[in-house]
């Protein structure tokens, strides 16, 4: 238990923290990476040079100085982390490594201002905040071992489908290496696919949402190539350009918390744009399979008809399902047969006609969009504990 001094010290530093937070991190990440240069296999390597990983780490970092007293107060951010370092290896080890570099890059920046007694209380707060994550973490690392099929850490599987999609979109089919079946998973999570690029000194890992519901014998991801841009999409151009049908990944065990609660009964609308359909593709297919009676809302956004995937899966859920409408919405049309219920943008005109708004929402697609619909839900009424999203890439606050 930290000292009421130790407390008190932290929390009336912390506005100072958060005022020169990111540049903090970038001094901790320079100094962390370039003296343990091994630590980028676990880190996205993209994030890392777009500036995200270190906003996100300051996000972290001024959250839990500003609960100190009170982490949990914090804790469904800090599980949604804690998943993503399960799904990447990250041990115990770790953490005292993290903690040192930090030390030093807050001193580095706030230079005098940075006592011995202010550096003292921060580096036994941290203490804390690394004993709460490795706890958690290590519950995860049991229960997914603990799985049928599962496993802790990483396991080879081997590509036995590769299928195109959209123009943009290619699905893979993972099924493990060793013959074993895979675990259940919740609708909505992901797994970890460790890559490795010929040239490059580091391996990639990315998150894949699994885009089938639970049941199947192997994994499906459904990975979007993104523009070959260094150092976006240099992952997800390997994948569609030289992953191939009999190649291995190495894989982890299914992880996050953007999950469907299957024992609720409300009315639920999906809203997918782009790639962000993988997660809610599954959990629509897992309501069909188990026969649910709810009113289920599917509304499928995209640029155009030529990167629109898995249309026709969906239409095939709703003609299964007991209740279901699907909704598509394009920017464009590439011709006139195209199916579209709605051109252009979503509005909150839109939504006002076809979302329940004593239901639930799940969220996928890219920031700005997800911040758009946020807005528009709340605004028509729907409680924020009924709008559920997820968010690729590092995080640990919402959309506000």
């Amino acid at each position: 238990m930290l000292s009421e001094k130790t407390i008190e010290i932290v929390k009336s530093t912390a506005p100072v923290v958060k005022e020169y937070g990111t540049k903090i991190t970038k001094v901790f990440y320079k100094k962390m990476l370039g003296e343990n240069p091994e630590l980028l296999n676990y880190f996205n390597h993209v994030n890392q040079k777009v500036g995200s990983q270190p906003t996100a780490l300051a996000n972290s970092i001024i959250a839990a100085a500003e609960n100190i007293d009170n982490l949990e107060a914090i804790i469904g951010p800090v599980k949604t982390i804690a998943h993503k370092h399960r799904a990447l290896s990250i041990r115990p080890e770790h953490y005292p490594i993290v903690g040192e570099n930090l030390l030093y890059a807050i001193k580095e920046v706030l230079g005098d201002a940075a006592t011995d007694e202010i550096l003292k209380a921060w580096e036994e707060a941290y203490g804390e905040i690394a004993n709460v994550f490795i706890q958690i973490e290590a519950k995860m690392y049991e229960e997914a071992a603990l799985k049928r099929g599962g496993w802790a850490d990483f396991k080879p599987f081997t590509v036995i489908k590769k299928v195109k999609e959209s123009d943009e979109i290619t699905s893979f089919y993972l099924r493990a290496l060793d013959g074993t079946p895979v675990p259940d998973f919740q609708p909505g999570q992901y797994i970890t696919v460790k890559v490795v690029i010929p040239g490059e000194k580091f391996v990639h890992n990315r998150h894949y949402s699994i885009s089938e519901a639970p049941g199947k014998d192997y994994f499906r991801i459904s990975v979007k190539r993104e523009a070959d841009k260094e150092p976006v999409g240099i992952v997800s151009n390997y994948l569609h350009d030289y992953v191939n049908e009999g190649d291995r990944l190495d894989v982890s065990a299914p992880a996050g918390d953007f999950v469907l609660n299957t024992a609720e009964e409300e009315p639920v609308t999906f809203i997918a744009a782009g790639v962000g359909i993988t997660p809610l593709l599954s959990m629509f297919e897992t309501l069909v399979n188990k026969g649910s009676k709810r009113k289920i809302t599917f509304i499928q956004a995209a640029r155009n008809e030529n990167v629109r995937a898995f249309h026709e899966d969906l239409k095939e859920l709703v003609t299964k399902a007991e209740n279901a409408n699907l909704y598509t919405v394009l920017d464009e049309k590439v011709n006139e047969t195209t199916e579209v219920d709605h051109l252009g943008l979503i509005d909150r005109e839109f939504l006002e006609k076809v979302v329940n708004k004593d239901g639930i929402v799940y969220l996928c697609g890219p920031q700005p969009f997800m911040k758009a619909m946020v807005e528009n839900l709340k605004a028509m009424g729907i409680s924020e504990e009924n709008i559920r999203f997820e968010l690729f890439g590092p995080q640990l606050q919402g959309l506000d």
